[in-house]
């Protein structure tokens, strides 16, 4: 029995967002009367941290601290129009029309505050504390709970906005093909170093190491989460995972529920190390391109490549087992012989 090592790598590229009527998704901002701010969506979290990182997009454009944003995302019959969490698209469509949003609704609340403290609304700025003040006198200020209350009571104002972000179809060019599928792209490499055991077949993950270029990290503890989770995703397709095991009998013969299906166990998650690359994408919000589905990609042929740099097998098909790893050394073995 020998444990061989060895290293691999794979980069890939990645769209954000699709080509498909447009694309939109749309926010609503509306302000409470204590000055909070609801921010109505019909995107979904799956778990990703997108209220998280919409909720600082609006607090970052309405100039307020993080506790005065209040995201709903409602559902199809009730809130604004999404075309849904896909394509890796979240952050970048939402945030986008959140920001505008958001500034139709700051634009109304400064004009608020103006009214109260007799000054121009071009003369006032915001600190990211709730405070609204004058420029250059900040002893004359007022906080954004005494703004809302004097538009719901005194005024008669709605502090809301509307926002949407649509990205215009590109249909193909006939003569070449040439057309505008994406928003933008993100980028990513991946080293993964394994252990081969050539008497049992059974490929370890030892470590992997992530680069990953997502234009800007509006949350770079969460993005980074995001990068390791998905290498984790990445891992089990690459060695445990069958899309449809025992098609077309799956029901018959294959695993039915999640005690029988084969996943990695925290025994099997190598170390990781992850480096976040930011270079903004011009139209992103805040120069945010997506990540999500992304990162469980790479780290698929990196391990392939590290397994035939380890024994020289090329393997092919997902999952990548025992099994096939003890066929591919029988091949070489017969290949040499032969020579």
């Amino acid at each position: 029995m020998t444990l061989l090592r060895g290293r691999g790598y794979a980069s890939v590229n990645y769209p954000t967002g699709m080509n498909l009527g447009g694309d939109p998704s749309q926010a609503l901002i509306h302000a409470t009367t204590m000055g909070g701010f609801v921010v109505s969506l019909s995107s979904v979290d799956l778990g990703q941290g997108l209220k998280t990182v919409i909720a600082q997009c609006a607090a970052e454009t309405l100039g307020l601290p993080m506790e005065n944003i209040i995201i709903d995302t409602a559902d199809t019959d009730t809130g604004p129009h999404c075309m849904g969490t896909f394509a890796s698209r979240g952050t970048h469509r939402v945030g986008n029309a959140v920001i505008m949003a958001a500034r139709e609704a700051r634009e109304v609340m400064l004009q608020v505050a103006a009214d109260e403290l007799e000054v121009d609304a071009a003369d006032l700025e915001t600190d990211g504390s709730g405070f609204i003040s004058l420029k250059g006198a900040s002893e004359k200020r007022i906080h954004i709970s005494d703004v809302a209350l004097a538009a719901h009571f005194k005024q008669g104002k709605t502090i809301s906005g509307r926002g949407i972000f649509l990205k215009e179809p590109s249909t193909p060019v006939p003569e070449t093909g040439e057309m505008d599928p994406d928003s933008c792209q993100a980028h990513a490499c991946t080293v993964a170093e394994v252990e081969v055991d050539d008497e049992t077949g059974v490929i370890e993950v030892l470590t992997l190491h992530n680069a990953y270029e997502i234009g800007r990290a509006l949350n770079p503890a969460m993005a980074t989460q995001q990068v390791e989770g998905g290498a984790w995703m990445g891992v089990s397709h690459a060695l445990f995972e069958s899309t449809e095991p025992y098609y077309p009998a799956s029901r018959a013969h294959g695993p039915i529920d999640f005690s029988e299906y084969l996943m990695p166990g925290p025994a099997d998650i190598p170390v990781q190390t992850s480096i976040i690359l930011e270079r903004p994408a011009s139209n992103g919000p805040f120069g945010a391109k997506g990540i999500g589905e992304m990162t469980a990609n790479a780290p698929i042929p990196a391990i392939a490549n590290a397994v035939f740099d380890a024994c020289g097998v090329r393997l092919t098909t997902m999952p990548f087992t025992p099994e096939s790893v003890l066929r591919g050394l029988d091949e070489l073995r017969a290949g040499a012989a032969v020579q």
